[in-house]
């Protein structure tokens, strides 16, 4: 129930799924309250954005973050691994525009994180407890939430014959992420892909960094990793843009047909219905521990 950072600081590099190019990044611990921030490392000054839904400025097949003029893509796996190993506090120094797709899931993130190990922090964690359902549906896509020890479950329905409909549920911030969330990588039609490329987009993807279909098969070797890799990816992403919420949701969610708009919309939404909810700490910080959102009159201990 304490704060984490890492033990230690970790670097590594990669190719950025969109442009191509290789980006270095570097993770290093941050104090209590800190937040997880990126750092443009490659433009003058430094720039930093909070990783928080008030800054997403795109959700078109990734989640981009921008503070003025400032952005950076393909944030989510990333967020992901952090929030799936337990980081609520780090400062990540990217450099390049785009966070590297590595194999296009979070496991090489997750692996790195283990071998990093965690530093516990004295301040306690806060959580966005949910006390009423709150929903948001747009035509056939929905999501919501409802009071409940946290879980996720998900459901996806395309039309291809090696994905069809498929439902999972995992427990949320749990150790099943890693085995069970973290390798599942992102997938794609060979079609759109190409498509992407004329438009000087996807230039670094590869049968490597992606699950590559065409009408009727899996073009990577080897296939699936899972039988319903394509709706756990989903849940992938969904953990990433749950870290935009800036505190850790405890509620039990439920997504259909969604995506990394849906997600932050529903974020939003959330975030609204202020009666729905509570800010959750395991016991009340002293002056010297409180962050600037802390309001004693939110303050709920533990149950006994």
């Amino acid at each position: 129930m304490w704060q984490q950072t890492l033990a230690q600081p970790l670097t590594f590099s990669g190719i950025g799924l969109h442009l191509g190019r290789p980006v270095k990044v570097t993770i290093s611990p941050a104090a209590a309250n800190h937040g997880l921030r990126f750092v443009r490392a490659d433009l003058p000054g430094r720039p930093e954005i909070l990783a928080h839904y008030s800054k997403v400025v795109d959700t078109l097949r990734a989640t981009t973050l921008g503070e003025g003029r400032v952005t950076l893509s393909t944030v989510e796996h990333l967020l992901a691994a952090l929030r799936g190993a337990g980081v609520d506090n780090a400062r990540i120094a990217v450099e390049g525009p785009e966070v590297p797709i590595m194999d296009g899931s979070a496991a090489p993130f997750a692996q790195l994180l283990a071998e990093t190990g965690l530093r516990t922090l004295p301040s306690p964690r806060a959580y966005l407890r949910v006390q009423r359902p709150v929903e948001l549906q747009q035509g056939d896509r929905w999501m919501r939430v409802v009071p409940g020890e946290p879980r996720i479950t998900y459901s996806i329905d395309f039309s291809h014959p090696l994905i069809r409909r498929q439902r999972y549920t995992v427990p949320l911030w749990s150790e099943a992420f890693e085995k069970e969330i973290a390798p599942a990588r992102t997938f794609g039609f060979l079609k759109e892909v190409q498509y992407l490329q004329t438009k000087g987009l996807a230039l670094g993807g590869s049968l490597d960094n992606a699950v590559v279909l065409d009408d009727s098969e899996v073009l990577n070797p080897g296939g699936f990793r899972f039988p319903e890799e394509c709706v756990r990816h989903k849940i992938l992403d969904a953990m990433g843009d749950l870290a935009l919420l800036g505190l850790t949701l405890w509620g039990r969610l439920e997504v259909s047909r969604g995506s990394h708009e849906l997600h932050y919309q529903f974020l939003q939404h959330l975030m609204e219905q202020e009666a729905a909810w509570r800010i959750w700490v395991p016991s009340p910080p002293t002056p010297e521990q409180q962050p600037a959102w802390f309001q004693p009159t939110l303050w709920e201990g533990l149950p006994a």
